[in-house]
């Protein structure tokens, strides 16, 4: 936990710089956040637009809206959400608009409905997550712990296919050659998809689906 000061003002925020009281949030704190993501301290009424609409999104609904969500919201495709906001979705509009895919998870309830369906994972086996889910060693990380993931969520039958794969070693082979996690955008380039075909593959969201499955998360 830290302090981000700018203009005079102090702001609490994570280790990340992430907002740690969604009420402290102003225009100010937009501004100096823009500065350190290296962006225009003036942004654009897009650029206002995006940020608002989260912002609103999670006082209706008490959590971070997914990627997919933002984008129908103000009409913007991925490649346009890149150019308002560089940086990422997460790492970029939604800490600008002072939130994080951390929020809205209390609440919700992921179950197994059968043990049947999870009898190719080892009893033997097992995995220490966060609070929300994520795996908290990436090194723990196997592909049952996929398979558990993928049947836990909402993956189109609870099953990964050759195309989950692709989207889930890519996220693995980058992280482990540069120790961050890919944004969205690096993803759908890389494996040329478009955001409604990533939308189809994880409903959970990018971070919250494709990531958490890889058994990575956002720092």
């Amino acid at each position: 936990m830290g302090t981000f000061s700018y203009k005079g003002k102090s702001y609490d925020v994570d280790s990340n710089d992430f907002l740690l009281d969604y009420g402290q949030w102003d225009e100010n704190f937009v501004e100096g956040t823009a500065q350190k993501l290296d962006m225009p301290q003036e942004l654009t009424k897009e650029q206002w637009d995006v940020l608002r609409s989260i912002r609103e999104a999670f006082e209706k609904s008490g959590r971070c809206p997914i990627v997919y969500e933002t984008c129908r919201m103000n009409g913007l495709r991925l490649t346009e959400l890149k150019r308002l906001f560089p940086a990422g979705y997460l790492r970029g509009a939604c800490k600008m608009a002072g939130i994080t895919y951390k929020e809205g998870y209390l609440g919700q309830s992921y179950i197994p409905q059968t043990a049947e369906d999870l009898n190719v994972i080892s009893v033997k086996k097992n995995y220490r997550v966060d609070a929300r889910g994520f795996l908290v060693n990436p090194d723990d990380w196997d592909e049952y712990y996929a398979v558990y993931r993928a049947f836990d969520m909402k993956i189109p039958g609870g099953k990964l296919s050759e195309r989950h794969w692709q989207i889930i070693h890519f996220l693995r082979e980058k992280f482990e050659k540069t120790g961050v996690v890919p944004t969205v955008y690096e993803t759908c380039e890389a494996n040329d998809i478009e955001l409604d075909v990533l939308e189809e593959l994880f409903p959970d969201g990018y971070h919250r689906g494709a990531v958490k499955i890889a058994g990575l998360r956002v720092r």
